[in-house]
Parts: structure tokens; sequence; C-alpha cells
């Protein structure tokens, strides 16, 4: 509905108008937003924006009905996001872990792996230690038809499919769908989440084609554009859905959330990505300088931050070692980083022996441990065991961000060698 004045509606039919008569036609008002069947018999099945079955199957019964719409969680009901969710990916779980009941976005653009990465991530995502039911809610919005297909066959051929609720809004369907299908989505998480118990993670891709479906319907109703053109209440718009993502006090269930979006022209100061930096809990950005090397996925790890992840590791939850570790692998990559600018200006045969091996564990971090295959699920103890391998050809003097006893329980025995002599 576009528009209500004492004398006229202003409707926006879903799909076109073909064999409408305006003169036979009524429109009634419910008095009610838009409903959609939720349970757990939804769980394995493919559905449209609205919830309509795209597999084939009868449409769900479900165990109640409810509005799309939704309520971001009140702040006084929160629990506060703790726990480890295991994705299997290095870049992630090792440096920006993801915790349950946390938004969490990834910051991709034109041209960058992240449907690769957001169907890698459904295929792997699990919670590791402890017997609780975990589920995936998947929305696409503006997805072409390959896209679509692809999310598909990945997750059938891996045999995850069971355990995923998937919502398709493609290129060609209605703007108006694409609003929906988010809030489809979440609608059902919640139901999981807060009353079967489910630990549900919810990826929502592309946020891009969202906003831009909400700037084209704002314009169609001739509203007061903002920034860029995108209406004035995108940030509280993205809220509302973001915000319907945590943990509940009195229930064992939580919904955490990785939105996708792509940055338009790379921009990360773009309405998009910045104002959901404001409302989420940090960024996993994508580069394009990594992906143009040949590595996957390309995270870049210095822009890239999980506010939340010091509630998520460390002992009891990965392994004691992981908080310090994190830091040391950030200090020394950033480091690498200042020498290589040194080395373009007065060549790298003009630096000193320990810049030359920090330099190098530059590249290894990139190569071993960014770098990772697309099928490589790699449990969090493979994962802190690779980034002290990397540290073994360093002199202890620059491990100056793990305590002597984590060196000598984890570093390897020949980089303790090495630390020993660091020339």
């Amino acid at each position: 509905m576009l528009e209500v004045s004492t004398s006229a509606v202003v409707v926006e039919v879903f799909e076109g108008t073909q064999g409408l008569s305006t003169r036979d036609v009524t429109v009634r008002f419910l008095g009610r937003g838009f409903e959609m069947p939720v349970g757990e018999e939804m769980l394995g099945r493919v559905f449209d924006g609205l919830g309509r079955p795209l597999d084939g199957a009868p449409a769900p019964v479900g165990d109640e009905r409810r509005d799309v719409g939704g309520r971001p969680i009140n702040p006084a009901s929160r629990r506060y996001p703790r726990e480890f969710i295991q994705t299997g990916i290095s870049a992630i779980d090792g440096l920006n872990t993801l915790v349950r009941g946390q938004k969490l976005p990834i910051f991709s653009a034109a041209g960058l792996p992240h449907n690769r990465l957001a169907a890698q991530i459904i295929r792997q995502a699990r919670i590791v230690g402890e017997d609780v039911r975990f589920a995936v809610v998947f929305a696409g919005m503006g997805l072409r038809q390959d896209e679509a297909a692809y999310f598909r066959r990945s997750f059938e051929t891996s045999g995850v499919l069971a355990n995923v609720v998937m919502f398709l809004n493609l290129a060609d369907d209605p703007s108006a769908e694409r609003i929906i299908a988010p809030r489809a989505a979440l609608t059902l998480a919640e139901h999981l989440a807060f009353d079967r118990d489910y630990h549900v993670l919810v990826v929502l891709t592309d946020m891009t084609n969202y906003a831009e479906a909400l700037r084209e319907i704002a314009s169609a109703r001739e509203e007061i554009p903002s920034r860029k053109g995108y209406p004035g209440y995108l940030y509280s718009d993205f809220a509302s859905l973001y915000e319907r993502t945590g943990r509940l006090e009195g229930s064992q269930g939580s919904i955490t959330q990785l939105p996708i979006l792509t940055m338009p022209n790379d921009d990360i100061t773009h309405p998009i990505p910045d104002l959901t930096g404001y409302i989420t809990e940090g960024q996993i950005v994508l580069g394009r300088d990594l992906h143009q090397k040949g590595l996957y996925p390309p995270v870049s790890a210095l822009p890239s931050l999980s506010r939340l992840m010091k509630d998520g590791v460390g002992e009891g939850d990965t392994r004691r070692d992981h908080p310090n570790l994190a830091s040391q692998l950030y200090a020394l990559y950033a480091a690498a980083q200042d020498v290589k600018t040194l080395a373009s200006i007065v060549g790298e045969e003009e630096l000193s022996a320990t810049d030359r091996k920090i330099l190098g564990f530059g590249e290894e971090f990139e190569r071993r441990f960014i770098n990772q295959g697309e099928d490589e699920d790699r449990p969090i103890g493979r994962t802190l065991d690779v980034a002290w391998e990397l540290l073994a050809g360093l002199p202890r003097s620059e491990l100056h961000r793990v305590r002597s006893d984590e060196i000598d329980e984890f570093l390897p025995r020949s980089g303790r060698r090495a630390a020993a002599d660091p020339e």
C-alpha cells in the first residue's frame, strides 16, 4: 500500500494485473499485517520471499501463524551473547570469532566470492562440545537464477539442507517481496529459537539489494530522499531487522545473524555498510587485493573485527591460548604491512634479519592461515595450531602478546629453538 487519503488508496500489485478488472475487483483491509505459518516442519524446505513453497511439496501447516513484522528484542529481556559458533574458517574462528546471539555482517563488493563464503559457512557452521539443536535460516534477496541454483545445489549435495530453511527472492521478483523476505526468515527463526529452543544462524544476502528495493518503494511513495536517494528511515529499518537477533532471558535458544552486503564502488562509507556498522557488533571485510592474489576466502584481517569475540573464546569455549594468540597475530600482521611499506622504499635487502622474518610471516599468514580450501572445514584446534606454526620462525622477543607458559605449551619445538636464536 503506497498511499492512503480520504478519497483514494494507492496499492501496488505484487505480480501484475493480468485478468483483473477495475470494475469487478474489490480490496478489503484485514486489519492485520502479512502473516505466515511457522513450525519445525519447515526445516529442509525451500520457499519464496513470501513463504510459498518452491520445492514442490505442500504448503506447511505450521504450529501457528505469525505477523512477519515482528519486533526488536526488548533490551531488558536480553541475555548477553556468549559461547562460540564454529564456522570452520580460520579467518573467522581465529580472529573474528562468531558468538551466539551476535550480529556480525560481511562487507563484500562486486566480483568477490561472498556467495561462496556464505554457502561454506552454512555447510560447516556448528556448535561444538554441546548436545543442542542447531538450524540455519537463509534468506536470499534479489538473487540471480544461477545464484539461487548454486545455493540450493550446494546445500543439497552436502547434505545440510535437512537442517536449513531457504527463502529465495529472485531478481525478477517484486521489490515488495524483497522487503518481506528477511522478515519472513526472522519470524521463523524467532519461533525456532524462542519456542523450540534451537540455536539459529540467520544468513541474509544481499542487504544491498534489500536497500535498493526500499529506495524504489520510497520513491514510488514520493517520500523525501536522504543520503544517495535512500529514505531517511534506512537506519531504523535496518535496525528493525538486525535487532531481532540475540538471546532472551528464560529461553535456551538464540538467534545469530550474518547479514551480507556488497559495498557499492567498494566504498565502506556508503550508507548501507556505514549504517550497518553502527547497529551490528563488528564486521568481516573481504579485500579485493587478497582476491586478486588468488586467496580464498579474501578476508582482510586488519579492518575486520568481532566486538564480542572476547566473550566466546578462551578456557572453556575454544582454548586458553586463543585470546592472546589472536592479539599476537594481529600485531605481527600489522607490523608486516609496515615492513612491506618500508621495503618498497628502501628495498628488501636493506631490512634487518628480524624485519625480513616479520615480512615472511605476513606472506605465510596470508598463504596458510587466511587461505584455505572452499571445502576445507578446519576445527578450532587446527586453526590455532596453524597460527602457532606460523609463529615458530620468529624470535621470541617478537612474541610479546602471548604468555611464556603458552609459548612453552603450544609453540612447536622447532620454533622454540629458532626463538632462542633470533638471528
